[in-house]
């Protein structure tokens, strides 16, 4: 089993060209004899309130985010983000995820 333990970033993006926000994380990856890539992690730091309605507001629209390692210009590998009430990150690995997102906005 392969295993990372370090730092990376989550940056949601709204298509190809424009990412609305980033955020660095604690994270720790493994990959097992298979394949199956799955991290758990928690945010560097603190989210402000600014930072934190923005993350609630990026997750309910949708969880995907690409991460990125250290050395990487743009994170490669897409996944889905779950948080628990304690605010530790579990990441699956989203191959198939096709990046559409369907939203609704009530503009009344």
């Amino acid at each position: 089993m392969d295993r990372y333990v370090g730092q990376g970033r989550l940056e949601w993006w709204a298509n190809q060209s424009i990412c609305l926000e980033m955020y660095d994380i604690d994270i720790t990856t493994t990959v097992d004899a298979v394949g199956k890539w799955q991290a758990t992690g928690c945010h560097a730091s603190a989210l402000d309130t600014t930072q934190r309605e923005g993350w609630d507001f990026l997750m309910e629209m949708d969880p995907h985010f690409s991460i990125a390692f250290p050395g990487e210009d743009r994170g490669g590998i897409t996944v889905r983000v779950v948080e628990a009430k304690d605010g530790t990150l579990t990441l699956t690995e989203a191959p198939d995820w096709d990046g559409s997102v369907s939203v609704t906005f009530d503009l009344t």
